[in-house]
């Protein structure tokens, strides 16, 4: 053993000796090199002498055990360029593809992220590296909390949030959801103590501010839209402000309702709304279908009336035209213009009499008296052209 020396008997690791049968017995020393007290009052502690041959005799022993030569200049620096190696390669870092490194040097941020691949920077204590997700779309739930965040697995509902006032002094419940990513690591890191809940209660004030100037009613129907697009417009203008370096994507209106106390009540109103719309389409469509009727009906009197107008006018504006140049014609030959208006008179008056008038000089001698004159009249005026005159004249 170590600490067995050469003599015949062997001493214990302090340097005690024992009796063959392995006691320590009445005369054995104590574990300090001095014999042991007899009786019940034990020995007197260690002396300073005595502790110090103790770590002499301990050093000895060490410096046995390792290889000679050890504790050389060069071996000193050997050791320490390998620990110096060992910390400079704990400087290499890998950035994602979904990241962006941001290295701080003394604590001291250059301003220039890192693009996805290996890099290095100065190791602890002298560096510092933040690898943040710029590519994951965060979101943030105001008004609610979703099953997979809430403890008991379920979706609840936080009024102290969704509880708002309308600009008619209503309260109305709105469940809204933020979505965002970081636009500016640098700024995401060092400008905010708490980005994400400098978001949050950023976009619970901008709701609350755009309802307070939106009434109940538009807020449950047609602006809904409108709100979420103001929303995010408003949102991401004050996280800018701020300098949080985040983009706001979008602002999704989950659910917009009346407080639930009085739910009931606003669906009634909201059935008599949707009744007295469907009424007024009603009503616009059955005058959509009468007042154009009407309008046709009255522009094709006004029509008619006007082209009646139009051909009494030319009726008697020809007549007139007529008249005067007849009157021409006689002023200019006044016998055969009467002889000709006589005969035209007479012409109209005779064609529709059913006579027949035979001139004696012209051998109407020779007629059989018995002959059917009229009916062979009749036949003729069947046989001629419209228009032609069927009277026979045989003198004046």
């Amino acid at each position: 053993m170590p600490w067995s020396d050469q003599g015949g008997r062997g001493q214990g690791p302090w340097g005690g000796g024992g009796d063959g049968g392995g006691n320590g017995g009445g005369r054995g020393n104590s574990p300090w090199g001095r014999p042991r007290g007899s009786g019940g009052g034990g020995g007197q502690g260690p002396s300073p002498k005595d502790i110090e041959d103790m770590l002499r005799r301990q050093q000895q022993r060490f410096k046995g055990m390792l290889p000679s030569g050890f504790g050389g200049p060069k071996l000193i620096i050997l050791a320490v360029l390998i620990l110096v190696g060992l910390w400079a390669a704990n400087g290499f870092y890998r950035v994602q593809p979904n990241q962006l490194g941001i290295e701080l040097v003394f604590g001291k941020y250059d301003g220039v992220p890192k693009e996805p691949g290996l890099q290095w920077n100065w190791p602890a204590p002298f560096g510092e590296v933040f690898r943040p997700d710029v590519t994951r779309e965060n979101r943030i739930e105001i008004g609610f909390r979703s099953g997979s965040e809430s403890r008991t697995g379920a979706g609840r509902d936080v009024p102290e949030e969704s509880m708002m006032i309308t600009g008619d002094e209503n309260i109305i419940d709105i469940d809204f959801v933020v979505f965002w990513i970081i636009r500016s690591p640098g700024d995401f890191l060092f400008n905010l103590q708490n980005p994400e809940q400098t978001v949050k209660v950023s976009a619970e004030a901008v709701m609350r501010d755009i309802i307070g100037q939106t009434r109940i009613q538009d807020a449950l129907t047609e602006r809904r839209g409108q709100i979420q697009v103001a929303a995010q417009q408003q949102l991401q203008a004050l996280v800018d402000e701020y300098g949080a370096g985040i983009e706001i994507r979008s602002v999704q209106l989950d659910q917009v309702d009346p407080p639930n106390q009085v739910i009931d009540a606003f669906n009634e109103v909201q059935r008599a709304r949707q009744d007295l719309e469907r009424l007024k389409n009603e009503a616009e469509a059955y005058r959509n279908d009468v007042v154009p009727r009407a309008r046709g009906e009255a522009a094709q009197l006004i029509e008619g009336a006007d082209a009646y107008r139009q051909e009494v006018v030319n009726r008697a504006q020809g007549d007139a035209n007529r008249f005067n140049s007849v009157y021409e014609a006689y002023a200019q030959a006044k016998d055969v213009t009467t002889k000709r208006i006589y005969l035209e008179t007479l012409e109209d008056i005779l064609s529709n009499v059913n006579k027949v008038i035979i001139d004696d000089d012209a051998g109407g001698s020779g007629v059989v008296p018995y002959l059917p004159l009229p009916e062979l009249q009749n036949r003729l005026n069947k046989n001629r052209p419209a228009g032609a005159s069927s009277t026979q004249n045989g003198g004046n």
